[in-house]
């Protein structure tokens, strides 16, 4: 039984490595610049180094697009962490308030105007679920890349025109393979921190949300207005009875109330500090 266990999980692996190694290719080669789209709550957890090399190796442009500011408490910390990581040149963005949209555009269309070409290709990367196919709607004004809160929705590569000299290359959400793990609790429990593995999927989300306490510690209990001291047991117990998410013999859903606190903070309902 192990065997079989270890050659399904190897074969996932290997299948992942190929989609990974396809899509990686497919952008870095039919794109003359390439966005990619990071998480401001996490910016460092949402960066794939991997595809950055890639870029950075063929001489393409990349641009970091720093997504869901809105969600954040301190955007002032934020850049300031981008300045000290040398992150740039980046756009802030906010499909919420629309703010960065403008800027977007600006600096799609300056870096198209250093490639002496009639058409360019913008090719977009970014972890699952960190908002590439909103992005892009609002830059064409319309609905045209299909969007969801799941992780993983975009499922292929898709050709969306901009304008007449521009096309976007939208891509599936890839995790870095050094990061890719369908097995070990605590990478699954940080993809799903990051919105990067959905809060319908994971086997065990009570274990994500102490994570997530762990790393950011007295956001949920400040949301929640409920003092655990840290403890998610605790926390889950009181959510689970204010909310009625009881099981027979009065005994909360555990499941049911840490599915519910991992929904809220992958729709982004939690702010955390910059």
């Amino acid at each position: 039984m192990k065997k079989v266990l270890e050659k399904k999980k190897s074969e996932r692996t290997s299948k992942h490595r190929i989609e990974f190694s396809e899509i990686v290719g497919k952008v870095v080669d039919e794109a003359d610049v390439i966005l990619e789209v990071l998480d401001a709550r996490f910016v460092d957890d949402t960066r794939n180094k991997a595809i950055e090399k890639q870029i950075k190796l063929s001489g393409k442009g990349l641009v970091f697009v720093i997504n869901k500011v809105d969600l954040l408490d301190n955007v002032k910390e934020l850049k300031q962490k981008l300045a000290v990581e040398k992150i740039i040149p980046y756009v802030l963005f906010s499909s919420k308030s629309r703010e960065g949209k403008k800027d977007l555009k600006d600096i799609i269309y300056i870096e198209g105007k250093k490639i002496k070409k009639g058409e360019i290709a913008v090719g977009i990367i970014g972890y699952p679920n960190t908002g590439k196919s909103t992005i892009i709607n609002y830059l064409v004004g319309k609905g045209v890349a299909g969007t969801s809160a799941k992780a993983g929705f975009t499922r292929g590569l898709q050709k969306i025109r901009l304008s007449k000299g521009i096309v976007l290359l939208d891509t599936p959400g890839v995790i870095a393979l050094e990061k890719y793990s369908h097995q070990l609790p605590s990478m699954v429990a940080e993809h799903a921190r990051v919105g990067a593995r959905s809060y319908s999927d994971v086997k065990a989300p009570d274990f994500i949300v102490d994570r997530i306490m762990k790393t950011h510690p007295g956001i949920l209990e400040k949301y929640y207005e409920i003092d655990a001291a840290g403890d998610s047991e605790v926390l889950i117990e009181e959510l689970g009875r204010k909310k009625g998410f009881l099981k027979k013999g009065d005994e909360v859903d555990f499941d049911r109330t840490a599915r519910f606190i991992l929904r809220e903070w992958q729709e982004g309902k939690i702010k955390v500090s910059g």
